[in-house]
């Protein structure tokens, strides 16, 4: 994992951050998904959605806003007030900009290297979508998470 000792990380673009967030993200929700409910690729695919759709990416970002510490906090800022040229069919704006702050977070925590902080917020994004499924919203075998993944 990289590391920045000079803090360029910190001023690279928004949407930059967002990328690199958008992987970490996503392999971290697919190595959770094969851990605790293996199955087909098309299976784990469909369940990967629920975690990663702008939607349940703003849900995290809304959950985790008092327990940011302020310079995380500014990233996240910075990611939802940038610019976006695009924005998928099935977000509302709102979301998707949540979603790329968000993301523009854990981009921003994985090239820093801050490697503890970026798994609690994983850990507690992953908490997060769970509990609203099993509540409610869409209850799922994959759901039923082992916490030692």
């Amino acid at each position: 994992m990289p590391v920045d000792p000079n803090g360029q990380w910190g001023q690279m673009s928004a949407n930059a951050l967002a990328f690199v967030g958008d992987a970490v993200f996503a392999l971290f929700v697919r190595e959770r998904l094969i851990a605790i409910s293996p199955g087909s690729a098309h299976r784990l695919h469909n369940l990967s959605t629920r975690y990663v759709k702008a939607s349940a990416q703003a849900k995290i970002a809304q959950s985790l806003m008092a327990d940011l510490q302020e310079d995380e906090a500014d990233v996240y800022r910075r990611g939802r007030n940038a610019k976006t040229v695009t924005m998928p069919k099935n977000a509302e704006m709102r979301d998707y900009r949540q979603a790329t702050g968000f993301e523009a977070l854990l981009g921003f925590l994985h090239l820093t290297g801050r490697t503890e902080r970026l798994r609690e917020i994983l850990d507690k994004s992953a908490f997060i979508i769970e509990s609203e499924q099993m509540s409610g919203g869409g209850v799922s075998e994959a759901c039923h998470v082992n916490d030692e993944s």
